[in-house]
């Protein structure tokens, strides 16, 4: 009977110290929940195609979103101007980016593919600087109607390869995310160019306030041009090109402050696409 009774309270004893270990250690019996996955990035935003499914058109955000404006910059090279480059005509503007980086502003660069292949470390940097957005202005800066500032023309079989052939540069020169907007060089278009791009996803950039840079020489008549033409939701064209816009760099310089006083805050085209779809 003692025998039976010790034989009891052994058992109840290793019972209670398995209880015990089962306490202490079951949390640890089971591994840690997964962390939770990043969320994927949104693509950016782009407007719905136009009647019959053409290329949709933007010339500037809602007016009645706050006072909001975008400048863009033109990075234009055509594709037949590389002697030029050779001989020693600068095509790019570091200085005018590094002004854009010491104010703060952001900006959406539309770079020909010419441009992109001719200063690629340059481009790059823009590309991976989140101060900038990088968006197509065609590889060739051929123009694609007739009859536009004197431009070579593209033909309509080459309009889509054209601008597919600027992506790939900026993929070359490592620019991340190129974004899903084109501007026409010369901001040349017709129902026929739209409908040629339409294959390529991209919405079509326009603008609604022309700096007026392009080979001027007077940057306070630049920057009056602009300060005149702004209004909420607009989209400001100018040029990032030494030789062609060399007032540019200084007209920003009294644009910036200028528009900040009047209560502007600066945005990229996205911002102003996706306030235009209700999602900005």
């Amino acid at each position: 009977m003692i025998t039976l009774s010790r034989r009891v309270i052994a058992v109840c004893a290793l019972a209670a110290a398995l209880a015990a270990c089962g306490t202490t250690a079951g949390p640890a019996a089971h591994p840690p929940a997964p962390a939770p996955s990043p969320a994927a990035p949104s693509a950016p935003p782009t407007l719905a195609a136009g009647p019959a499914g053409v290329t949709p058109v933007f010339e500037h955000g809602p007016r009645d979103g706050g006072k909001t404006v975008a400048l863009t910059f033109d990075a234009d090279m055509t594709a037949d101007q590389g002697p030029r480059a050779a001989a020693g005509e600068h095509f790019d503007h570091p200085r005018l980016i590094g002004t854009l980086r010491a104010l703060k502003v952001p900006a959406t660069v539309f770079m020909t593919g010419r441009w992109a292949e001719e200063y690629p470390d340059q481009a790059r940097s823009i590309g991976r600087d989140p101060l900038f957005e990088v968006a197509n202005h065609s590889y060739s800066h051929y123009a694609f109607t007739a009859d536009c500032y004197g431009l070579p023309t593209v033909t309509r079989e080459r309009m889509r390869a054209d601008v597919e052939r600027a992506y790939e540069v900026f993929r070359t020169a490592g620019v991340p995310d190129p974004m899903p907007y084109f501007r026409f060089p010369g901001g040349c278009y017709d129902r026929r160019a739209l409908k040629a791009l339409t294959p390529a996803g991209v919405t079509a950039v326009q603008w609604d306030v022309v700096g007026g840079d392009a080979f001027a020489t007077d940057p306070q008549a630049v920057a009056r041009q602009v300060l005149d033409g702004v209004r909420p939701g607009s989209v400001v064209v100018l040029h990032c090109t030494r030789s062609a816009a060399p007032a540019t760099e200084e007209a920003v310089r009294t644009v910036v402050p200028e528009l900040r006083r009047q209560g502007y805050r600066f945005v990229k085209v996205s911002e102003l696409i996706g306030a235009a779809n209700g999602r900005g």
